[in-house]
């Protein structure tokens, strides 16, 4: 558990932010509980929507009785290039920042195995799927020399002061890559029924900084600080385990089913944390923790009409039907279940792909629409103004996600060549700088700390443009 935490009083959600470092939430959510949705161009393309379809090894990221549908052997490689851009606002002013970031992001295949015996089990395909993606996010959010904050410090004589410190802007960066291993299993009754089952071991490996200035009007300096606990790295592994059925209802219509249990992740952090010593300077020291978290299992239901060989279309609903938790250790995390049973929502997710032929050339496309994670809440925030007040926001942390797709592809017989591009968009509302000063959690320079006892909350616009190329090979 960390280092400083309260005592469980019924945690609301200003509370909370006060207490915990914000990001712990949105990680849980951000990271532990999406994992990488990173296929083949023509997934992408089609936003991840084959969940009644399958056919090839990508169907273990949605539901793996996909693999059953396959009839031939299929390995292929996924280029991703991708574009990350957020752009926060505050008080009429903005900053944009965009990562662009380059990788393998998918190698899969399946094998094949027809079965040639006389019984309706036709074949029994084994498959195999890794993806990976930047994790990567940076949101700088400019100043507002309105949000002044006071505190007690002594000056060079030792006399008593109280100095005003000026809101000058804000910086979350977070580093790392999150990868998905999938190994599964595919069967075909009778052309009619296909069933599947896969393992799937999860891998995260980030660092994470929060850093804000202030300007002091007794000297007018500026001074940077480090949010209490930052900067941390964090490594990570978790063991999850999905099973589902496609069935063929007519030659046009197929119907499917996934559930995914939850991940079971354990977490390995080394953070700082800050204390003031006996003689009022800040000083640091560096600590380990593990933690132990369960993200929400999930339940996919799918349709497909495939109303001539040219012509496909798949409709996916994703639906979590558990909230995260993590194994309590102590008081950080009552907290934060207490957060999540109170405030997170069980999150669903629609998603529509399409697939049309013209002879060798295929044509691509999808939308998804995921919800936000989290219920209204009401926080105590500063204004443009610089007062401070209950707020109720109704996206805050993290927002509801569109994904648009479109791709193209080119089949040579045995090879092809693929390629897709997808825009994902997202807004929320972006609290920070709240932090307890009895609980040591607010932001630490050299010289002093500061505690908010109020968030600064920037508006978050963030869009995601990223593009896929695939090469793969049938046998």
């Amino acid at each position: 558990m960390l280092k400083k935490s309260l005592v469980l009083m019924g945690v609301t959600a200003a509370f909370y932010l006060q207490a915990q470092d914000i990001s712990v939430i949105r990680n849980s959510i951000d990271v532990y509980s999406n994992t990488p949705m990173v296929g083949s161009s023509k997934f992408n393309a089609m936003v991840g929507s084959n969940g009644a379809l399958g056919g090839d090894a990508t169907a273990l990221l949605t539901n793996p009785a996909g693999l059953g549908v396959a009839i031939a052997g299929d390995v292929s490689a996924t280029l991703s290039i991708t574009d990350n851009k957020n752009t926060s606002s505050l008080a009429g002013s903005s900053i944009n920042y965009n990562i662009t970031k380059g990788n393998i992001g998918n190698a899969s295949g399946v094998a094949a195995f027809q079965l040639m015996t006389e019984t309706p089990w036709k074949f029994i395909n084994l498959g195999a799927s890794i993806s990976t993606q930047s994790i990567e996010n940076y949101v700088e959010t400019g100043g507002n020399t309105n949000i002044s904050i006071p505190k007690n410090l002594v000056d060079g004589s030792g006399n008593a002061v109280v100095g005003n410190l000026a809101y000058l802007g804000q910086a979350y960066n977070r580093y790392g890559t999150q990868t998905k291993f999938n190994l599964g299993v595919g069967a075909n009754y009778n052309n009619s029924l296909y069933l599947g089952a896969s393992i799937n071991m999860h891998y995260v490996d980030l660092d994470q900084y929060d850093s804000a200035s202030f300007g002091l009007d007794l000297d007018k300096t500026i001074y940077t600080f480090d949010k209490q606990y930052t900067p941390f790295s964090e490594k990570s592994n978790g063991f999850s385990a999905t099973v589902g059925v496609i069935g063929k209802i007519t030659n046009q219509l197929r119907l499917g089913a996934s559930i995914e249990t939850p991940t079971w992740w354990n977490m390995d952090r080394i953070y700082t944390d800050y204390y003031t010593g006996t003689d009022g300077l800040i000083y640091l020291d560096h600590f380990t923790e593990d933690r132990s978290f369960r993200s929400p299992m999930k339940a996919t239901f799918s349709g497909a009409f495939v109303p001539t060989k040219n012509f496909a279309i798949n409709v996916d609903y994703t639906l979590g039907v558990t909230k995260p938790k993590y194994k309590v250790q102590g008081d950080a995390e009552r907290e934060l279940n207490s957060f999540f049973n109170d405030s997170y929502k069980n999150t669903s997710e629609i998603k529509v792909g399409a697939e049309y032929r013209i002879k060798a050339l295929r044509l691509r496309g999808g939308y998804s629409y995921a919800s936000s994670p989290f219920d209204a809440m009401t926080i105590s925030a500063y204004s443009n103004n610089g007062q401070a007040g209950d707020v109720n926001y109704s996206n805050l942390i993290l927002g509801a996600r569109n994904t648009i797709g479109a791709g193209i592809g080119y089949d040579f017989g045995k090879f092809y060549i693929d390629a897709a591009y997808q825009n994902i968009s997202s807004k929320y509302k972006n609290p920070f700088l709240s932090g307890n000063e009895s609980f040591g959690t607010g932001y630490y320079s050299g010289d002093f700390d500061v505690a908010s006892p109020s968030s600064v909350v920037s508006d978050v616009k963030n869009i995601r443009n990223n593009f896929f190329l695939t090469v793969g090979w049938k046998f």
